[in-house]
């Protein structure tokens, strides 16, 4: 071959991304083409490039891992123990979702976790901030330290508390060199510069001493946590499923990076929100992200712990089939989270339950015609019937709640009001028969990206979307992107099927 410039040919030449590739002119017009093999009056060379050399080359050797490349944890167990696995043994990395489940669950599968991937290093598990309940997110931290976790991820903190800290501190050692090594590494997810700076920076002072002096953590571990950052790879959570700011990832992911730079050079940054198809991931890498977390389109994946109706609606979803809705977890201070709204009413329902509870002082002062249309139309359930299930809940979870709803009618409102949201999530998991219209999905519009991608591929097929084959073909389409671009900025002239990378089987 001495030379494509059109067709078909180009196109394969172009998104051959292992091969070098070889810029030649056109004896005619001068036109740049491609050859793949190097000929006299060759302009260029285009170098290979292969998935594994995306982001920062630190993150792959930090985290004992051959690609850049995180499956996020989602609560109530969703990135279970099946994705976690399977993603370690894939060279990738994955974190467990412990949001929404109790100790007792949470202590069988960090037990499965640990017979699972025993020697292994490259996996994780979810620490959410508890801003209500600073003993659970204690006790969920003590626990993760207690079993070995090699990897922790802290999501929903906008401070530095005490469990953050632990984490940080606990194991901590120099070696011959004094260099300070940590036996549990850290991830920060984040959505604010401010929130950013607070994981790249030692932690407060103050704290460090107040956890020396009570015995949590060391003399030794808390000097040396005392002069590193908090976390040594920030995620930069961007529109997403969940909890999101709804910043867009062009504008957040640059402002951290920058502040990166001039707080803490040695910290990575990585990009989370919207990563639902290769040109996303690779836009992420072009801005500088030194590896990707992808959430939403994991869902939709075999090893997901979620019901197969769940992960068909999801299967549906365009990119404007999503909306925003209170968040069982910070119900009362407002929070919002991003959830499916196609196939399902619980943005609607769960909205219509923030709007009472702001309006009203109390489940009493409901009147007559709301609480029966409540009752029929979104709790399924009489009012009286749903605390009586909300006191079961709380007896066991933390009984404080109780003594306060009854002291406090709106808080009792509220919690009535949280017994539907946290259900939601639970009728979506189990598949609940009847519950379809209430299944809470977290899902941002990379769902409806993916699906747009897939369309018509094997990965369109829900045998074919093993958690692994998303990554793999994420990163791949990635890589042909990132090489199509370089060749275009050279000068050639590639059609735009150049850019247009189909969904195969890869091993």
């Amino acid at each position: 071959m001495t030379g494509v410039f059109d067709g078909a040919g180009l196109v394969e030449l172009a998104q051959r991304v292992t091969k070098p590739a070889h810029l030649v002119a056109h004896e005619r017009d001068g036109a740049l083409g491609l050859s793949d093999r190097p000929i006299p009056g060759a302009v260029g060379t285009v170098p290979a490039l292969y998935p594994e050399w995306l982001g920062d080359q630190s993150f792959t050797e930090a985290h004992d891992v051959r690609f850049p490349y995180v499956a996020g944890e989602m609560a109530h167990g969703i990135t279970g123990v099946e994705l976690v696995e399977a993603m370690a043994r894939a060279e990738m990395l994955a974190f467990f979702g412990t949001a929404g489940l109790g100790l007792e669950r949470l202590d069988r599968e960090l037990e499965r976790l640990r017979t699972r991937l025993a020697g292994r290093r490259n996996w994780g598990v979810n620490l959410i901030h508890h801003p209500d309940d600073a003993a659970m997110e204690d006790a969920v931290a003590a626990r993760l330290l207690r079993a070995g976790v090699p990897k922790i991820s802290l999501s929903a903190f906008l401070d530095i508390t005490p469990a953050v800290v632990r984490c940080a501190a606990s194991g901590l050692r120099t070696d011959t060199t004094g260099r300070i090594i940590r036996k549990t590494a850290l991830f920060a997810k984040v959505s604010r510069p401010e929130t950013a700076e607070l994981f790249m920076s030692p932690p407060p002072p103050g704290l460090v001493r107040r956890l020396v002096d009570t015995g949590e953590i060391t003399e030794e571990e808390g000097r040396l946590v005392s002069r590193i950052p908090v976390a040594d790879d920030i995620t930069v959570e961007a529109d997403s499923g969940g909890h999101t700011d709804g910043r867009p990832l062009v504008s957040i992911l640059p402002a951290v990076l920058s502040l990166a730079r001039r707080k803490s050079p040695g910290v990575r940054v990585g990009a989370a929100g919207g990563l639902g198809d290769p040109a996303a991931v690779s836009a992420a890498f072009a801005l500088g992200a030194a590896y990707v977390l992808t959430g939403s389109v994991n869902q939709m994946s075999r090893e997901a712990a979620v019901s197969d109706e769940a992960k068909t609606m999801l299967a549906q979803a365009g990119v404007a089939d999503v909306a925003m809705a209170p968040a069982g977890d910070m119900f009362e201070l407002g929070a919002k989270v991003q959830v499916l709204r196609r196939g399902t009413m619980f943005a609607g329902r769960a909205a219509r339950l923030y709007q009472l509870y702001l309006e009203h002082p109390s489940l009493e002062s409901l009147p007559a015609e709301t609480r029966e249309s409540l009752e029929r139309e979104v709790l399924g359930a009489g009012l009286d019937e749903v605390w009586r299930r909300t006191e079961e809940y709380w007896a066991q979870r933390r009984p404080s709640e109780i003594t306060r709803a009854q002291a406090d009618p709106k808080h009792r409102m509220a919690l009535v009001f949280r017994w539907y949201l946290g259900n939601s999530v639970t009728w979506a998991v189990d598949g609940t028969p009847g519950r379809r219209s209430d299944y809470q999905l977290w899902c941002g519009p990379a769902a409806g990206a993916f699906n747009t991608w897939t369309a018509g591929s094997f990965l369109a097929e829900p045998g074919g979307r093993t958690v692994t084959q998303l990554a793999r073909n994420l990163l791949q389409g990635a890589a042909v992107l990132t090489r199509v671009h370089q060749l275009r900025a050279l000068g050639a002239r590639l059609p735009s099927d150049a850019f247009d990378f189909r969904p195969r089987p890869l091993v």
